[in-house]
């Protein structure tokens, strides 16, 4: 039987915790959406290449007994180069505490346009560092399934991270991004 602890009590955590942690989420996506509906102009022609700049990841985990950081503050950029084909790189703190760098490559064949909102689905191919639980902290190369959510300035990235027993802890990780061209 687990009992929830004095610290978890306090912060939140444990099952109770954890499920208003995905309300929390799921309604931040519901507002963002909404919020930038009306940003795209309808029929407008978009222009290519587009450059997109974030802040780091948001990653809310399944297990949240287990004390990792939820807020992976850092740097990235993203060229789209078609609505199909985008490269990103960067750098933030990942939720082991450590700094992780990537450089990756997005398929999104998949595509619609929703209340004025361009959203595209795909896959990440990308090479990333800095998780101590596989490769000593060494680069090695993933798939990340990757949902887009873009109005004409303000997007999001959505990712569903898998857990990868004792070397990665799934997540839901959102990339909140600002189009700067």
């Amino acid at each position: 039987m687990h009992s929830t602890t004095t610290l978890e009590a306090a912060h939140g955590l444990g099952a109770a915790g954890n499920r208003r942690g995905y309300l929390r989420a799921a309604l931040a996506l519901f507002a963002f959406v909404y919020a930038t509906a009306g940003q795209a102009a309808a029929g407008q022609e978009e222009s290519w290449p587009q450059v997109w700049i974030n802040p780091g990841i948001y990653s809310q985990h399944f297990d949240s007994s287990k004390g990792l950081r939820n807020n992976n503050i850092g740097f990235g950029i993203e060229a789209g180069l078609a609505p199909d084909h985008v490269v990103m790189a960067g750098s933030f703190i990942n939720s082991n505490r450590a700094r992780t760098h990537f450089a990756g490559y997005e398929w999104r064949p998949l595509h619609w346009r929703v209340s004025g909102v361009d959203v595209g689905a795909g896959v990440v191919l990308g090479a990333w560092d800095g998780y101590p639980n596989y490769r000593n902290g060494a680069w090695f190369v993933a798939p990340l399934p990757m949902l887009s959510i873009e109005g004409r300035r303000l997007g999001a990235n959505i990712a569903l991270i898998p857990t990868v027993a004792n070397r990665f802890d799934g997540a839901l990780a959102v990339q909140v991004k600002l189009r700067v061209w």
